[in-house]
């Protein structure tokens, strides 16, 4: 199928604005929020040196050019920019970070495999886009982290909050953590930073507040058992949640299909089945939050994650009326 349109896509710019005033008090981590596998994997320098989270054999193999341009193909995962991301609706980014251990100074660069994007540049592109759309919140999950020692998260969590400033939201308990209490404090922005130097800094939550486990399969029928299994389990612990509705290629599936790349081979086949599990579900305490997918603007994932609040309504309603 084609794309959306972007025209139509920024329909869900200010979904978070637009949800019924019922739902302004629900828990954030009760509410249906569509994200992003690998975010920023749109742009991938193929000039650039292999990054440090590939294994050795790979960063021989990649002094072939033909072989960087392979694994472009497979690395990156989405095809939309942060701004055309979240015109479309996402509001949760994976973002895998790291330095490039060849270059004087701090820097950090998104990472897949190749180096993205400086991770300033991307904070600057959410941040204009909060500006123009106050009620929208975004978690920002920083979960991978190559390369860097502690200079390097210093700078990073420094320039965290040059970015964002005011509107990070300091660690609160999760179930706390509500529309209205975002806009009352005019709080955007939380960020979950999976290294233990968030302890330091009121605005940094722990890693463990938002888990994403991770079904690593081809299988399109083991992942979605992997994703009812993981539901079941969360409610123990008043947490954020992520459901990872991604296949995983392993070597073989990308030595069988090196030209086609992760589009062509996983998602297309896969992913009428993944939003079928995705329209199933229901958000609230023991049910989804947020639901990553790669390539977010197929088949219209945002919208069909953001239709399933309304279902909490229906809740509230039958609550009333019964």
């Amino acid at each position: 199928p084609a794309a959306v349109p972007l025209r139509a896509a920024t329909s869900n710019a200010d979904w978070m604005g637009s949800l019924p005033a019922a739902l302004r008090s629900y828990p954030l981590s009760n509410l249906a929020i569509p994200g992003s596998h690998d975010s920023f994997s749109y742009w991938v320098d193929e000039k650039s040196p292999v990054g440090p989270d590939q294994a050795t054999a790979i960063k021989r193999l990649a002094r072939i050019s033909l072989v960087k341009k392979i694994m472009k193909k497979w690395s990156v995962t989405q095809n939309l920019t942060f701004k055309e991301q979240l015109e479309g609706g996402i509001r949760y980014f994976d973002l895998r970070v790291s330095s490039k251990p060849e270059e004087i100074g701090q820097e950090i660069y998104f990472i897949h495999g190749l180096f993205g994007i400086k991770v300033w540049d991307g904070l600057k592109e959410i941040n204009t886009f909060l500006e123009q759309h106050p009620k929208e919140v975004v978690f920002l999950d920083f979960n991978h982290f190559y390369a860097m020692d502690d200079s390097h998260h210093s700078f990073l969590i420094s320039r965290i909050h040059s970015a964002f400033g005011s509107k990070l939201c300091s660690a609160e308990c999760v179930e706390y953590v509500t529309l209205q209490y975002m806009w009352e404090k005019k709080h955007q922005v939380l960020i979950f930073y999976h290294y233990p130097l968030y302890r330091e800094y009121p605005f940094l939550w722990p890693g463990y507040k938002m888990p994403a486990p991770w079904a690593n399969t081809t299988n399109v029928h083991e992942l979605l058992q992997f994703l009812e299994t993981t539901l079941e389990e969360r409610s123990r612990y008043g947490t954020f949640h992520v459901s990872q509705a991604i296949l995983t290629p392993r070597v073989n599936t990308i030595a069988r299909h090196l030209i086609r790349g992760l589009k062509n081979t996983l998602v297309h086949r896969n992913l009428p089945m993944i939003l079928n599990w995705v329209k199933a579900q229901k958000p609230g305490v023991r049910g989804v939050n947020i639901i990553t997918s790669d390539f977010v603007e197929l088949d219209d994932f945002a919208a069909t994650v953001i239709a399933l609040n309304d279902l909490l309504l229906e809740e509230d309603e039958t609550a009333t009326t019964s």
